[in-house]
């Protein structure tokens, strides 16, 4: 008999109605919640307390009334605070505010040109409820709607306000290989560097979440490829060294960290390790690491640092008769010809082990695995190791003693070791059988006559 029910009851009368000129009333109540909300702790945790129907009447407003009436109840719903902790995100979430939210955001796209404050507020709202959706990427996948935000940030380049939200939902949808290639393919990798480079300190925060969702993209091997064919190797690594350089008080060691680990992601392949080698990756990552030594809070850029050089660095037997190892492992007997010489009589610089982790990747196939491994999350889970064959599940019966000390209970239990006759009354004559082997009846074995 709350405040707060007797105005949501109003609200939810309103949806039903659903009668146009109605958005006024539903602005006003509306209102008065929000007043509520703002004004009363006690309100909001009624309004998200299991059992309540809150969310679910303001997520219905949202799909029946007009695009003025969400940008208010948006407004709402962002001072509701329910995003502001994880368990009432994820209260939006089961709610099923993520399909709505999708839903809107294709709608309002529609609109030329889209309505901004809109587009940021579904954006923010998208980018605060992804992480807790973890089939979010499918929805958007699904909705036709992965590419909304892309074609925005391309479109609004200069618009910071606006691409920052839409570079954190796209962040949250690349969590996804499937959409990663998508993605890949309608130009987000060369849309990433055209916002991380060149160097400057201005917007950081639009900085470090384009970094992450470069690095989120670039596990794909498809879009790692795709970066190495364009040379964005060795932009990468001139991008770190100009933050190494002009960051002398650490105030961005997030941003250095990001694009080590954009680094990290592209070399996961053999063509990003062998364009990091060539773009003398190693010496610059060695020389930042050894100038970061000496100030504790940069270790993590030095262990990140130290993943990829030795991720990157060439692979050798032993044993080693070259410089490239601290020890000389030295065979007693060298044949005169064979492997083992060949390998003895190679250069220092190469590399004699073959890496052949990715010689046989395709981007199509890699796509079709990744849908087929997509589309499998939503059935049911069918395990391979599973046996099914009856005989082997069948347990075995084992005695618990040696028949030799069994027999001693043959008086007892005649009918498991004596003949037995059965007349047969076709034949008019006696049938012998004997007893079988695992005790589960009598095996009828014609007589003489018989055969």
């Amino acid at each position: 008999n709350s405040r707060t029910i007797s105005l949501l009851s109003q609200l939810e009368k309103i949806n039903l109605d659903s009668v146009l000129g109605e958005s006024d009333n539903a602005r006003y109540v509306t209102s008065k919640i929000l007043h509520l909300v703002q004004s009363q702790e006690k309100t909001r945790k009624e309004m998200t307390s299991k059992g309540s129907t809150g969310i679910e009447v303001i997520l219905a407003t949202l799909e029946v009334n007009s695009f003025n009436l969400w940008l208010w109840v948006h407004k709402m719903s962002d001072q509701f605070k329910f995003l502001g902790g994880g368990r009432r995100a994820s209260v939006l979430v089961t709610k099923g505010g993520t399909q709505i939210l999708l839903q809107l955001l294709l709608t309002a796209s529609k609109d030329s040109p889209p309505n901004e404050e809109l587009m940021v507020l579904l954006h923010t709202l998208l980018a605060k409820i992804g992480p807790k959706d973890k089939k979010i990427g499918m929805k958007a996948r699904i909705n036709g709607v992965l590419n909304i935000s892309l074609n925005l940030v391309k479109q609004n380049l200069q618009n910071h306000r606006l691409i920052l939200p839409c570079l954190q939902v796209l962040r949250v949808y690349s969590t996804n290989s499937v959409n990663a290639v998508s993605l890949g393919k309608n130009g987000v990798v060369e849309l990433m560097f055209k916002i991380i480079g060149p160097f400057s300190k201005k917007n950081t925060s639009l900085m470090k979440v384009a970094l992450d969702t470069l690095a989120a993209l670039l596990k794909s091997k498809t879009n790692a490829r795709r970066a190495v064919d364009r040379g964005y190797v060795q932009v990468l690594l001139t991008i770190y060294v100009d933050w190494h350089r002009h960051d002398s008080r650490h105030r961005y060691m997030l941003i250095r960290k990001g694009v080590l680990q954009c680094i990290k992601s592209v070399t996961n392949i053999k063509l990003g390790r062998k364009a990091f080698i060539d773009a003398n990756g190693m010496k610059i990552l060695y020389n930042t690491s050894q100038e970061c030594l000496a100030v504790r809070t940069l270790d993590p850029l030095v262990n990140t640092s130290s993943l990829i050089m030795r991720k990157c660095f060439p692979k050798n037997r032993l044993p080693l008769p070259t410089i490239k190892s601290a020890f000389h492992f030295q065979l007693p007997v060298i044949p005169a010809s064979g492997p083992v010489a060949q390998l003895y009589s190679l250069p220092p610089d190469v590399d004699d082990v073959v890496d052949e982790s990715d010689d046989n990747d395709d981007a199509e196939t890699e796509l079709e695995i990744e849908t087929e491994n997509d589309d499998d999350k939503d059935q049911h889970f069918k395990n391979d190791d599973i046996e099914t064959d009856i005989n082997k599940l069948k347990p075995r019966q084992e005695l618990g003693r040696p028949i030799e000390e069994l027999k001693m209970y043959e008086q007892f239990f005649p009918e498991l070791s004596e003949n037995f006759q059965e007349w047969d009354l076709v034949s008019k004559e006696p049938k012998a059988f004997v007893p079988d082997a695992n005790l589960s009846g009598p095996i009828v074995v014609p007589t003489a006559s018989e055969e």
